[in-house]
């Protein structure tokens, strides 16, 4: 921890105690962060020389919060824990003023809203992220949030757990000075202490966000947007103890701060130990580990400034959407004119939709158009450093793609394949450099989608996959590595959780008693509607081509092939699973689907019967662990809070239950084994019993 640094004052009257926040990256508030806060006023009490007092961190970080490092350890208990901290703070009788720079978030912006001013860089960004996590504040943030900005702005801010940048805020209340650059910052911050010490009725202009009452007009509004945000709840966030917490904390405080406080802090002891915050903080340092290469792979990335995506469809223009607003240039190349021009038509409209909304301005949105080139021109190829090509799935197209790309890219340039669930080696032979070759699997929308899995192939070169990481990176994506294996680690899973829900259609659900019972678990949508939506098509046209080899013995439902032949494929057509009249989804099946299921059971010999709600989802997710088990077996993932990442963030899995693998380990090992016994009785030939124990007793990283 670096000593605290007294300014030279030009006179008694001017010293400021600057007091440094470093504690690398982020300056996290550890137990050693907080004393030294602690310690730091002390001394500035005792020196009379001292007028008042300076916060500051560095020039990416003023504070992100709570020391991740001591998430669950004594550590983050030891006093002074962070409440007291910022009692201290705020009760110090000199002016205390926050010079922030970078990041302010969580405890990092409780501290600066218990100092008596706060001076920010424009670009600063603050916020309250703690609902994400399955939280709320826990110092005071619910309580002294409200009074300085108002509660529909706070509640804007908490609700969301969304960063705002200095600049937005600026009329909020929130902040007392902007300054345009770091250089300034912390003159800027000096100069509003020594102003507020010299000032004879300073206690008046002080921002003591505890003394802040609501009065009778303001606490009536308060309660109406507390309760107007009750009532707008959405059945996710109903599921998810946190947001009703939030709400309840932010009501208890309108008529007293203290009230409001410890009823805050209940509410955060009381969240801690929910399943929720632990499958999300959970998630949190999963997504942190995913990031993490294995050691033999660990090495410099290739440089890449240009990218060529192949394919201007909605996954190629999504694509390059997403390297457009990284900042790479990018070739957009398609077969003819006509596709092109559709290809342009798609990346235009976004940008236009960007501005409508004004998540952009039109100086961006025409500086990032300016980076794309669209043609019809394969030896442009030679400009990129990664080639993505995101091409019909089909391995004949592929090979005549890949021929070409081989031809036409240069020497070192990384060819990326999107391919769902092909084989990337046997793509790589179409090229004569086995070595450059990587999947890239982005998920639709590619450009709103955080996840990327980042296949290896056999030959594929260590820097050609840290470049498919670091390109991931750039694109704001969550890369995961995956072995080469039919699916990956994602449709692999998606595949066999689908197949046991078509098999319970079979057995006697109807497809609405699925994917209500799974959205009550908290999926955004069940199966059969996402089938609808992406078009029942695509699935038929991969079980056609694995017609010839499938075996007989394996149990195969038939209904999606059935409803297909109908002309029923999906909400392109107006029906497929339900039927769609006016583009709204009918809440149940009609009877010709109903017919069309009945006709599945009746050829297989099932008498149909009735399924309960848990025993959908436990049957639907035992699928999903079993193959998520089979997946760490065989390499394809190489740790298992991988599969969960991938599963939460490309697969609407509810990421406050964690992910299949941490939703295994809240359950009892016997109860999982009997289960597992049920599934495999349900699949029949060919099912594969994965050694659950190794998925249940690894480390959750």
């Amino acid at each position: 921890m670096s000593q605290v640094e007294i300014s030279p004052p030009n006179s008694v009257e001017d010293a400021v105690l600057v007091l440094q926040l470093n504690n690398p990256p982020v300056n996290g508030l550890s137990h050693a962060l907080r004393r030294h806060i602690v310690d730091s006023l002390d001394t500035a009490m005792a020196n009379q020389n001292v007028k008042g007092i300076v916060i500051i961190g560095g020039a990416k970080a003023f504070c992100a919060g709570a020391d991740v490092n001591e998430l669950g350890t004594p550590a983050q208990v030891a006093a002074p824990i962070l409440p007291d901290v910022l009692a201290r703070v705020e009760a110090c009788t000199k002016p205390v003023v926050a010079a922030i720079a970078g990041v302010a978030l969580g405890g990092g912006l409780e501290l600066a809203m218990a100092c008596h001013a706060r001076v920010a860089v424009a670009s600063a960004k603050l916020g309250l992220p703690e609902i994400l996590l399955g939280l709320i504040p826990g110092s005071g943030g619910t309580q002294r949030l409200p009074r300085l900005v108002g509660m529909e702005t706070a509640l804007g801010m908490m609700q969301s757990g969304a960063p705002q940048t200095a600049l937005k805020l600026a009329q909020s209340g929130l902040l007392n000075n902007l300054v345009d650059s770091q250089d300034e910052l912390l003159a800027a911050a000096k100069t509003v202490a020594l102003d507020l010490a010299k000032n004879p009725s300073k206690q008046l202009n002080w921002t003591v966000a505890s003394q802040i009452a609501f009065d009778a007009e303001a606490a009536t509004k308060a309660r109406a947007s507390v309760n107007s945000a009750r009532d707008k709840l959405n059945a996710r966030q109903k599921m998810q103890p946190a947001y009703g917490a939030l709400l309840s904390a932010l009501e208890a405080g309108i008529d007293s701060f203290d009230v409001g406080l410890k009823r805050e802090r209940e509410l955060f002891l009381q969240l801690l130990s929910t399943t929720a915050a632990k499958a999300l903080r959970y998630q949190f340092m999963a997504e942190r580990e995913a990031a993490k290469m294995p050691t033999e792979l660990r090495c410099q990335p290739r440089t890449f400034d240009c990218v060529a995506v192949i394919g201007a469809g909605t996954m190629g223009a999504g694509i390059a959407i997403c390297a457009l607003d990284a900042g790479l240039q990018v070739v957009l190349l398609e077969q003819d004119a006509d596709a092109l021009q559709r290809g342009q038509e798609r990346v235009a409209s976004h940008y236009q939709r960007q501005l409508e909304t004004k998540k952009i301005s039109a100086q961006d949105a025409d500086a990032r158009q300016a980076c794309l080139t669209l043609t019809t021109d394969w030896t442009l190829l030679q400009r990129a450093d990664v080639v993505i090509e995101a091409v019909f799935e089909d391995m004949a197209v592929k090979k005549d793609v890949f021929n070409k790309i081989d031809n036409h890219a240069r020497a070192g340039a990384i060819l990326a394949s999107n391919t769902s669930y092909l084989d990337l080696d046997a793509i790589a032979q179409f090229t004569k450099r086995t070595q450059d070759v990587i999947g890239l699997h982005f998920f639709s929308p590619a450009n709103v989608m955080k996840l990327l899995e980042v296949v290896r192939g056999k030959d594929s070169a260590p820097d050609a996959l840290a470049t498919g990481f670091a390109l991931g990176q750039k694109l704001k994506k969550i890369p995961v590595l995956c072995g080469n294996a039919f699916g990956f680690i994602g449709n692999r899973i998606y595949n066999a959780y689908r197949n046991q829900c078509e098999f319970m259609l079979e057995d006697g659900a109807w497809p609405e008693d699925v994917d209500n019972a799974l959205m009550a678990m908290g999926f955004a949508m069940g199966p059969f509607a996402v089938a609808d939506l992406s078009g029942l098509d695509i699935a038929w046209r991969m079980r056609k081509s694995q017609a010839a080899t499938r075996d007989a013995r394996v149990r195969y439902v038939s209904i999606l092939d059935n409803l297909c032949e109908q002309g029923r494929l999906g909400r392109k057509t107006g029906s497929g699973y339900y039927a769609y009249v006016d583009g709204k989804q009918t809440r149940t099946t009609d009877e010709l689907v109903r017919q069309t299921i009945t006709q599945a059971s009746q050829a297989r010999g099932i008498e149909r019967r009735t399924f309960s709600v848990e025993e959908i989802q436990r049957r639907a997710l035992m699928a999903m662990v079993n193959e998520a088990a089979l997946l760490l077996q065989e390499g394809v993932a190489q740790r298992a809070s991988d599969i969960d990442v991938v599963l939460t963030q490309g697969y609407g899995f509810p990421r406050w239950e964690g992910g299949p693998v941490f939703w295994a380990r809240q359950q009892d090992p016997t109860m999982l084994a009997s289960e597992q016994d049920q599934l495999a009785k349900s699949v029949g030939h060919g099912f594969v019993r994965a050694d659950l124990s190794t998925l249940l007793t690894l480390s959750a990283k």
